[in-house]
């Protein structure tokens, strides 16, 4: 379980610096610059809590499934957000002046981007069970 944590927490670090680096492209910033928070670091490794309910819903239809990684995800962004702003006073990430922010703490726009990432977890994890012990 430690090393799937690990595995899960390096490729969600990997998988934002992405998305954050692609978001800064399409502002103009030519460097490209990704970058992501030490805090994500078991905040993404904590998919491994997950893994117990991919394995019960993985036979249903892929459109509730998406549903169900899209509502657990934000739920575990809003509440990680939440902790976070309220032992440092402030959380890492800020979505206050985006248009579709619910208290700063998640963007409902992300709902697609929080979809494919349910579905590459399922993947992840499918991967890791035929490695891993």
């Amino acid at each position: 379980m430690i090393l799937r944590f690990v595995i899960y927490g390096f490729l969600g670090w990997c998988i934002e610096i992405f998305w954050t680096g692609i978001g800064s492209a399409l502002t103009g910033d030519k460097r490209f610059r990704g970058y992501t928070y030490l805090w994500m670091f078991p905040i993404y490794g904590s998919a491994v809590f997950l893994e117990f309910l991919h394995d019960r819903i993985f036979h249903w239809p892929m459109l509730v499934r998406g549903g169900v990684w899209v509502l657990v995800i934000y739920i575990i962004e809003y509440a990680s957000g939440w902790f976070l702003r309220n032992s440092l006073g402030e959380c890492p990430w800020d979505y206050s002046g985006a248009r579709y922010a619910v208290k700063g703490l998640i963007r409902l726009d992300y709902a697609p981007a929080w979809l494919a990432a349910g579905f590459i977890f399922e993947r992840i994890h499918l991967f890791l069970d035929k490695i891993l012990l």
